[in-house]
């Protein structure tokens, strides 16, 4: 059997777009077929149906009405499908034979613009990455509705990639069809993100990007780079099916330009969502976001996921905030006047794609509007930022003058309905306004003519879109109908329809009229769309600047309402910060209750503070608001401290919490040591560090080796030697203070009352001598009778100094009333006793000998040079003598 032509064409149209759901268009619905139908029934919960098709079996079949195709549209994209459009593309009643039809868009994830499924604050970016036989790495990023487009380069890194997108969080990443299964893998692991494999065509050198953008220059950059950028604006232009003037700027960026901060990092800090439910509230983007338009809210976002490393950059900021704050009334009127400003940069992106209507045009004129009075209010401001922002803003007053003469106020929805265009602006347009009223009217005034000369007072003028105007009579009236005034029409139950040579005339100007006028208005509006098009860089330049003001107008808000203070940037190795708060904790407790505390960071005498305490005491929260204040600062932001100073970081690393990815076959230790390990390869001198219970994965004396180990590492690595902050439970580290140059001992204050203890939040000078584990425990609700046997087997444990630990003689009522007397000191006493070989804890001093051994006899006496033996043997002897 052969197919139908209908089906046939579906066929060829769909080998087009494999990937894709086809939504192919029958008059006034959008049908899918095969594997489609049944994917799009499942998924949007349609009725699977049948169709003949030329073949033995019925080709399965759904439909949606066109004008719902949004809403299910949104619906497949959201769960990571692609939708190919098929439009018939010419009028069915002219057509001879099939009606020509053919892909006039394909929406992706990453290319989708419809309001309904993108986030007002938030970019939707579209990825590719592409990595050369040199090993280089060339990664671009677009977000298709506001046109922003953006590429890095660098030799491939896992861990540099995997930053990249955590940074971006792209909807799609497109990559070359051979590229290597692992790295796919490993990205499906931690994000959320659909995968286009595309042929090598995509990755050339031919000229789309010099086509697309008037100022770029091939020679500034690589072919890895060129090949990919290519890549991600030829699959747009193909899927989008228009020019997408609005992506008119090529953004490069350097990747060390910004605050590298690594995939856990973020996730650690919680820079934009919750580790627990993906929220935004309870975030730093939560507590700093007071922007009062989408673009600012974007904008925030991407300061906080990119903080500065330049100086003068993060200066210019913070002066900025600081006169907004210092000038409350003006910013007070900043912020009214934001709150009136639509999202420019969309807009822009819609009249790009030609996706635009009347409603938003005036959204966009609105906007405009509020352009002058922002500008006189910033031309008061003094601060260089502030007046750049002035001198740039365009008014774009010419733009508003347009919309303002063109647009009706309260347009139609649909650009074909007419309504569009002022009275005024075309005259073509108001003759046939004019001709459409007049004819309106000569209709209204045929009824009332018509019932007096008939005395008929039900008879009534109607119209509908079959038999046009008519006259309506009822059965009861028909005697009082004179005789051949009328034509019959139509007859009904209870009345008949007539018409005259009259009517008929004035209703073929009227709908002609009507018609006329809706393809003129159209024809205007579409005049204005591209008059306006041409002046996008203009637009786009005003919105990014007020983006920018609006995020300063946040940091401002959020600066006074959180009682934050201006830091002091540094390029000097030093943190210093007086009564430091966390900015998200302290605004999840009650106002007074966060206790603040000090810090005091350096690459000297202070680089690693070794912090000891019990667990739920609050080293993690002290840890984190360290990190969050450096952070804040090189976004320029105002710190929760009463002063700050900070030295610039370039990186910023924790290793906090548990990170098990058991389902990837990891063990928590093995996830811990993957994670610290890269800490230690790629950290600097200028970077922080956040490490948390390091070796806690594994057994007491492995722990304990490698916490010590990497201790050393970082202070002793004259390549390293960074800030850092250790939190630990290994209380014996904290003799390390005086053996490693660097180390301070720091704890969380513990306060013991009647047997139990309260946590003062404070982080004091000195080490912690237990972990008050079994306290936690208590307070953490274990039942009473597990807590008794954890003491009585705590005491017989640092009673007895053997291995050998007969657990089921541990019985002695006598240890409850005794430990809490005793267990500290004897804990102190057998903490400070000389090593045994039967002893149960480990020796420090015997590590240490080991260590000094292993390091004299890894010496290459044939490769060193004399002065290089004199400092090594000065150093060996130091350390025996510290033994």
């Amino acid at each position: 059997m052969a197919l139908t032509p209908m089906m046939q064409q579906y066929l060829e149209v769909k080998e087009k777009c494999k990937d894709c759901i086809l939504f192919f268009r029958l008059g006034d619905f959008y049908e899918m077929f095969f594997e489609d139908a049944e994917i799009a029934s499942r998924e949007l919960e349609l009725v699977l149906t049948g169709r003949d098709c030329g073949l033995e079996n019925r080709a399965p079949m759904c439909g949606i009405p066109y004008h719902a195709a949004n809403t299910y549209i949104t619906r497949l994209i959201s769960k990571g499908y692609k939708v190919a459009i098929c439009e018939q593309l010419e009028d069915p009643a002219l057509a001879k034979g099939i009606v020509k039809r053919d892909i006039i868009k394909i929406i992706t994830p990453g290319t989708y613009t419809d309001a309904a499924f993108l986030e007002e604050n938030k970019n939707n970016y579209i990825m590719s990455f592409y990595i050369d036989e040199s090993g280089e790495c060339g990664i671009c990023f677009c977000d298709i509705s506001t046109g922003e487009f953006s590429a890095t380069s660098c030799h491939y890194n896992e861990s540099i990639l995997l930053d990249e997108i955590s940074k971006y969080n792209p909807s799609e990443i497109l990559i070359e069809e051979n590229t290597d299964e692992k790295i796919v893998n490993t990205i499906k692991d931690r994000f959320d993100v659909v995968f286009t494999k595309l042929g090598k065509q995509y990755f050339s050198l031919e000229d789309t990007l010099e086509h697309q953008f008037p100022d770029f220059k091939r020679e500034d950059y690589s072919n890895c780079l060129i090949k990919n950028s290519n890549c991600l604006l030829k699959y747009m232009l193909e899927t989008q099916k228009t020019c997408l003037s609005h992506i008119d700027k090529f953004q490069y960026y350097n990747i060390v330009d910004f605050l590298s901060i690594d995939i856990n990092t973020r996730r650690n800090l919680e820079l934009t969502e919750t580790i627990r439910d993906k929220s935004k509230k309870g975030s730093l983007l939560w507590i700093l976001d007071k922007t009062n338009t989408s673009m600012g809210g974007r904008q925030l976002r991407k300061w906080i996921e990119q903080p500065l490393i330049n100086k003068n950059m993060i200066e210019d900021r913070l002066a900025a905030v600081e006169e907004l704050l210092n000038n409350l009334s003006l910013h007070e009127d900043l912020k009214e006047s934001l709150k009136d400003i639509y999202d420019i940069e969309r807009i822009v992106g819609k009249i790009s794609s030609k996706n635009v209507n009347a409603k938003e045009l005036l959204s966009l004129k609105n906007s405009i509007e509020k352009i002058p009075n922002i500008k006189n209010i910033i031309k008061n401001f003094k601060s260089n930022l502030l007046v750049s922002m002035y001198e740039g803003l365009d008014d774009l007053k010419d733009i508003f003058q347009l919309l303002n003469n063109s647009i009706v106020d309260n347009p139609s929805l649909s650009v074909k309905e007419g309504n569009i265009i002022k009275e005024g602006y075309n005259e073509d347009i108001d003759e046939l306004r004019r001709a459409k009223t007049h004819g309106k009217e000569w209709i209204a005034n045929l009824e009332n003519k018509e019932r007096e000369f008939t005395g008929i007072k039900s008879l009534k003028v109607g119209y509908n879109k079959v038999f046009g105007y008519y006259i309506e009579i009822t059965k009861s009236n028909l005697s009082s109908v004179p005789e051949g005034r009328y034509i019959r029409k139509q007859t009904l139950a209870n009345a008949e329809r007539y018409i005259t040579p009259e009517l008929k005339e004035m209703e073929d100007k009227i709908l002609g009229a009507e018609e006329k006028l809706v393809n003129l208005e159209y024809e205007v509006f579409v005049a204005i769309r591209d008059s306006i098009e041409k002046h996008i860089d203009r637009m786009k330049n005003s919105a990014s600047i007020i983006a920018n003001l609006d995020c300063l107008s946040s940091l401002a808000t959020s600066a006074l309402e959180n009682n934050y203070s201006k830091p002091e940037i540094t390029n000097k190795d030093e943190i210093l910060i007086e009564e430091g708060r966390h900015p998200v904790v302290e605004k999840m407790i009650p106002t007074g209750n966060f206790v603040a505390n000090d810090t005091l960071l350096n690459t000297t005498e202070d680089e690693l503070l070794l912090i000891t305490g019990p667990n739920m005491a609050g080293k993690s929260t002290y840890m984190r608001q360290v990190a969050l204040i450096v952070i804040m600062a090189q976004i320029g932001s105002f710190v929760p401290a009463k002063k700050a100073k900070i030295s610039i970081c370039d990186k910023i690393f924790t290793r906090i919490g548990a990170s098990d990815d058991l389902a990837a076959g990891k063990s928590t230790f093995m996830v811990e040591m993957w994670e610290v390990s890269n800490i230690l390869k790629n950290a600097t001198n200028k970077s922080l560090i956040l490490l948390d219970e390091v070796g806690r994965g594994t057994s007491t004396f492995d722990g304990l080796s490698i916490a010590w180990a990497v201790i050393e590492y970082i202070c002793n690595n004259k390549d390293l030697k960074c800030k850092t902050l250790f939190a630990t439970h290994y209380h014996e580290l904290t003799a390390l203070e005086h053996t490693i140059k660097g180390v301070k001992n720091y704890s969380v204050s513990v306060k013991e009352i009647d047997n139990d203890i309260v946590f003062l939040r404070k982080i004091v000078r000195g080490g912690a001598d237990q972990s008050y584990g079994i306290e936690v425990a208590k307070l953490a609700g274990l039942p009473e009778e597990v807590i008794k046997r954890a003491k009585e087997i705590l005491y017989s444990i640092e009673k007895d100094k053997s291995n050998n630990i007969d657990i089921n003689n541990i019985t002695s009522e006598t240890a409850i009333s005794e430990v809490n007397n005793q267990a500290k000191n004897d804990i102190i006493e057998h903490n400070n006793a000389s090593s045994t070989k039967d002893s149960f804890q480990l020796d420090f001093t015997d590590i240490q000998k080991d260590n000094l051994i292993k390091e004299i006899s890894s010496i290459d006496v044939m490769n060193i040079t004399p002065f290089e033996g004199f400092n090594k043997l000065y150093e060996i002897v130091k350390k025996a003598r510290s033994i």
